[in-house]
């Protein structure tokens, strides 16, 4: 173990007192206030995201203080005050300026987790976590602070009822019906959409992000995919956390333990099987970082292993929102995620022997839940997938000299021949102009434009904002006019975009990657037969020698930074205008735009190989 037990406060009169004060009001052992503490931690926000977790919190909270004590099946610790962090709410705010605040939010969450933790000596903490950007800020400072922990998502929202049509809806309906002249409908979606209180309950980022967690072994498997308002939520789980948290701590099993390079790679590869968010190419980075992994694309995956697994090996498992018709309480109601980990672990293609919050293997876990098989409608088996390929794909090309550009391609709704895509480039500075074009004159959108947002990248906007409005709006207009328009920006996606859309190209517009010298009319060819973004005209040398030079000149001209660039007005935002490091490096702010990594450590490869035992590996 990294660290030993450090107990903080000791026996000085002055330093004890608020420690016997607080002893005494939260009605535990005042004998056991210099034992190391234990506590629970969550996830608040202005949405409805956030309305379930304070009630797991303090049904935890309570679970724990009626165990402290010195009995053998109980904790001897000093129970501690539940603490929240804060959170900008992304389905009010896409579309917006503020919706810059979204991606910082995991950086604030970090900051605040890590005070919490750090000056606590917390020596055991359980988290309830909701969206998608709090949980990884929140296990980021528990893998730096290293301690035992344990995880527990508080669950999606149910779907809506349309109660008109009786369709479903989600948050994705209303998105997607913004461009219609119909006010009453427009106001009717909105108000039914979203009903109840959870995280988005399709397979966006939320539940993208959820179940890595729960396949990266810091959350109970069987904890992952209950709705918000499911009743184990307050009355079977917190005693299971409590307990596997002792297991924990009298194992000494700590975060790093669990969260290695294999168990990574373990939810990496069930992301393409449930055809997850392109978030989780941001958010999986700052998780490997924290645990103390300095280059993701050298020590737990490349990205030429990555679509190569995604091509050839991982399908796509689930028929689920956004790019299907099923929810997370559909999965739930057909036996949970450990249905899809069992899957792939029969057909070879997760590591069982990594190590689980549980104190079992993945295996081990998976073997006593004893999940069901597949359905065949909402989850289907390895053999006869819902889709044949993985959801995601990671392009390079001379647009992408990073390697960074991600495409979901478990939503692409149509465009590619041959799997190549050529359009003509329509570019805009940010994205506040391409929504009053698309709000003002739609109907200049033609087949085979390739929409550029650039300028919205962690330093650029900053913040590196999601488009949920802009795909939605161009997805809708899309399917009405039957044409294909794409886009590609520096910035990133809901896990609720569809259509042919590539987030997080880089080097970004703002510090003069290659986004930045696209002209209108330039031709854009995404080449998935080689996993390529590229601009034709940027092929010639005098012609990027060209551009680059006036780019230059332009910046040169306004003092070192584009004009095109987001008015940085807050202290919040100038941290990440002059820190945010690269999406590829999961955009986070680090001193210098340099990746700070606490105790890096090299990863320990395992013999293990993903492989599907229902197909020939080969490229061929």
């Amino acid at each position: 173990m990294r660290n030993s037990k450090k107990v903080l406060i000791d026996s000085n009169p002055g330093r004890s007192a608020q420690t016997y004060g607080i002893a005494r009001q939260l009605g535990t052992d005042m004998d056991l206030i210099h034992e190391p503490s234990v506590g629970v931690i969550g996830n608040k926000g202005d949405s409805q995201c956030y309305l379930g977790v304070q009630q797991k919190v303090e049904a935890i909270h309570e679970s724990l203080r009626l165990r402290i004590g010195v009995g053998e099946e109980e904790l001897s610790m000093r129970l501690i005050q539940p603490e929240y962090t804060v959170a900008t709410s992304d389905g009010m705010r896409n579309g917006t300026r503020e919706m810059r605040y979204s991606l910082i939010g995991r950086e604030v969450t970090h900051d605040s987790v890590c005070e919490h933790l750090s000056a606590s000596g917390l020596e055991g903490t359980i988290a309830v976590v909701a969206c998608d950007k709090p949980p990884v800020g929140t296990l980021a400072a528990i893998l730096e602070h290293d301690r035992p922990a344990i995880m527990m998502s508080d669950g999606t929202i149910r779907p809506g009822i349309d109660s008109v049509t009786n369709e479903r809806l989600d948050i994705i309906s209303g998105f997607q019906i913004a461009g219609s002249d119909d006010e009453e409908t427009k106001r009717r979606i909105a108000c039914e959409a979203c009903p109840g209180f959870g995280s988005c309950g399709g397979m966006f980022t939320y539940n993208t992000m959820q179940t890595f967690l729960g396949v990266v072994g810091m959350e109970p498997l069987h904890m992952v995919s209950p709705a918000s308002d499911d009743l184990r939520r307050v009355e079977q789980f917190p005693g299971e956390l409590i307990s596997y948290l002792k297991g924990l701590i009298e194992s000494r099993i700590t975060p790093r333990d669990i969260v290695t390079r294999d168990s990574i790679r373990n939810a990496m590869i069930v992301a393409m099987a449930i055809g997850g968010s392109t978030n989780v190419l941001l958010h999986a980075p700052e998780i490997a970082r924290a645990a103390g992994y300095a280059n993701f694309s050298d020590q737990i995956m490349s990205p030429e292993e990555f679509n190569y697994l995604s091509e050839h090996v991982v399908p796509v498992l689930v028929d689920a929102r956004p790019f299907g018709t099923y929810s997370m309480v559909d999965i739930d109601d057909c036996g949970g995620v450990q249905v899809i980990v069992k899957e792939l672990l029969d057909a070879g293609l997760l590591n069982g022997e990594t190590v689980t919050c549980t104190g079992e293997t993945l295996a081990a876990q998976i073997a006593r839940l004893n999940p069901p098989p597949p359905d065949g409608t909402v989850i289907y088996p390895v053999s006869t997938p819902y889709k044949d390929t993985g959801g995601l794909r990671v392009l390079g090309g001379n647009l992408s000299p990073e390697y960074s550009a991600v495409l979901k391609l478990a939503g692409v709704e149509g465009g590619l021949d041959d799997n190549i895509f050529v359009g003509k480039a329509r570019v805009f500075d940010s994205e506040e102009l391409l929504l009053i074009a698309l709000e003002q004159e739609p109907l200049t959108f033609k087949d085979r434009d390739m929409v550029i947002v650039r300028y919205e990248g962690p330093s650029g906007a900053p913040g590196m904002p999601e488009m949920l409005d802009s795909t939605s709006r161009i997805t809708t207009l899309c399917r009405q006019q039957d044409i294909v328009v794409g886009l590609m920006t520096d910035a990133r996606f809901s896990g609720g975009s569809v259509g042919l859309v590539i987030g997080h190209v880089g080097p970004e517009a703002a510090l003069g990657g290659p986004i930045a010298l696209i002209e209108n009319g330039d031709e854009i060819i995404v080449d998935l037969n080689i996993n390529e973004l590229n601009c034709s005209e940027l092929n010639d040398p005098e012609t990027f020698k060209m551009r680059k030079t006036l780019w230059e000149q332009t910046v040169q001209s306004h003092g070192g930074m584009h004009p095109a660039v987001g008015v940085a007005d807050t202290r919040l935002l100038n941290r990440m205008r002059f820190s945010a490091v690269s999406a590829k490096l999961g955009g986070g702010m680090h001193p210098n735009r340099i990746l700070w990594v606490s105790a890096p450590r090299e990863p320990v490869k395992s013999s293990f190989v993903p492989s599907n035992i229902f197909r020939g590996n080969n490229k061929d």
